[in-house]
């Protein structure tokens, strides 16, 4: 027989003493959750709901130790560090998350020397607060790439951190499950297969294993390094046109092949490749200018076909809105780790879906990255597709994350843990060649 639920509080009566009213507020969203939840979650996945009505109490968010993570060189660590991790902890026990990359000294040093004094002591859930506050702060004295890059590790640990006091995966608090599962491509950093000369093999390691049916390269990096981007030949053309060819040979139009170029080229060479390009599809062209040029990227929409997608290296709000405003490109690419992390990063979603654009997040960095971004792309409703590698699920994670994430039938999900639910080895933190610098109340 079905219980019958409590009345909402709004039709209480008004002379109840306002313990009593408080009271049924809290039964009543009780009863709501277990409505909306049946049959699919217990109140086991919402912690502070459980003891009743009368014992609800939300944890302590005062935050009274930061600390920061790094090792000084990639080499150091067996599974390649590049970032940075930053521990925010509370005054109830819960510690966030968050990370950022590659300029890892100088990311600790900001930190300590600037966050620190204004963070500690203040409440970690005034997420949105704490962000602008930073962010002022940081753009009196011009907002440079390093303090970027920190605020928005800030802000991840800041979800993290909330997302564990309350018992929650921050999917759930950012707009739910629009997303159960999420579609994504594989970027070819090294790991068995060189992708100049055998694209094909990474192609079908990663279909057959992982039913992966996208592929990222970028074989004209080396001539635009070669020629110190200025100028594109044609034999620059077919080097690197070779392994494009090898892809659509062996596998048609069945897979999606996604060109990245990494601003290495002017608007004369980037039109010359594009257009050269047209013939294969690919899915889009990523980065071909240096960011920040929209009416020069405007003027290579135009010249070409195919899709533009921009991009990771653009950071905060008011630079996408430039960007989107310039109508230059079709996919909206950011990084959670260096736009300025998950607050920032969702506004800028909700902002591409305003100009009827997808999103496809950036991942090449640290795990935490692409924990975060999985929480983002399962709440998104404008997602089209996330990057991931092969080389972290397969050769790096392993070593070092409890529950790596791995792709299956070329989608992945969220994990059903609190915060961003990445679960790294204890023993990581200890690592020999690990620097971990502490900032205390």
């Amino acid at each position: 027989m079905a219980t019958k639920k409590p009345d909402p509080p709004c039709e209480l009566s008004v002379t109840k003493g306002r313990r009593e009213f408080l009271g049924n507020c809290a039964a009543w969203a009780v009863g709501a959750v277990a409505e909306l939840s049946r049959g699919q979650t217990s109140l086991a996945a919402f912690p502070i709901l459980q003891g009743g009505a009368a014992d609800i109490k939300l944890p302590s968010m005062k935050i009274t130790r930061i600390d920061t993570t790094l090792w000084k060189h990639p080499e150091d660590a067996p599974w390649l560090p590049n970032w940075t991790w930053i521990r925010v902890h509370s005054e109830s026990g819960h510690v966030g998350i968050g990370e950022s990359y590659p300029r890892n000294e100088s990311e600790a040093a900001v930190v300590h020397s600037t966050v620190a004094p204004f963070l500690l002591g203040r409440d970690g859930g005034d997420i949105d607060r704490i962000w602008a506050d930073l962010y002022r702060t940081f753009d009196f004295q011009v907002t440079g790439g390093t303090e970027m890059r920190v605020l928005s590790a800030i802000n991840l640990a800041l979800w993290d951190l909330l997302g564990k006091a309350l018992g929650v995966p921050v999917y759930r608090l950012i707009g739910g499950k629009s997303n159960p599962k999420i579609r994504v491509y594989n970027t070819c950093f090294g790991l068995r297969y060189d992708f100049n000369k055998e694209p094909e093999k990474i192609m079908r390691e990663v279909l057959d294993r992982y039913g992966v049916k996208s592929i990222k390269i970028w074989p004209f990096d080396e001539a635009a390094r070669r020629n110190q981007h200025q100028y594109v030949t044609h034999a620059d053309i077919d080097e690197g046109l070779a392994p494009v060819r090898k892809l659509r040979d062996a596998f048609g139009s069945d897979i999606e092949i996604m060109m990245e170029f990494h601003g290495g080229w002017n608007l004369t060479s980037a039109i010359r490749i594009a257009r050269a390009l047209e013939p294969y599809q690919p899915a889009w062209l990523e980065d071909m200018l240096l960011p920040d040029n929209y009416p020069q990227y405007r003027q290579l929409a135009e010249a070409t076909s195919l899709p533009l997608t921009l991009s990771e290296r653009i950071a905060g709000l008011m630079r996408f809105h430039e960007m989107l405003e310039a109508r230059v490109a079709k996919f909206v690419m950011f990084d959670v780790t260096w736009c300025g992390g998950l607050g920032e990063a969702r506004k800028i979603a909700s902002l591409a879906e305003a100009f009827q654009l997808p999103i496809a997040p950036h991942t090449a960095g640290g795990p935490l990255l692409f924990y975060a971004s999985t929480h983002l792309a399962t709440a998104a409703t404008n997602l089209w597709i996330m990057e991931s590698v092969q080389r972290y699920y397969e050769a790096d994670w392993p070593k070092m994350i409890r529950n790596p994430i791995v792709p299956e039938d070329g989608f992945v999900r969220a994990p059903e843990l609190p915060g961003f639910g990445l679960e790294i080895k204890p023993d990581v933190w200890g690592h020999p060649a690990a620097i971990t610098r502490t900032s205390s109340l």
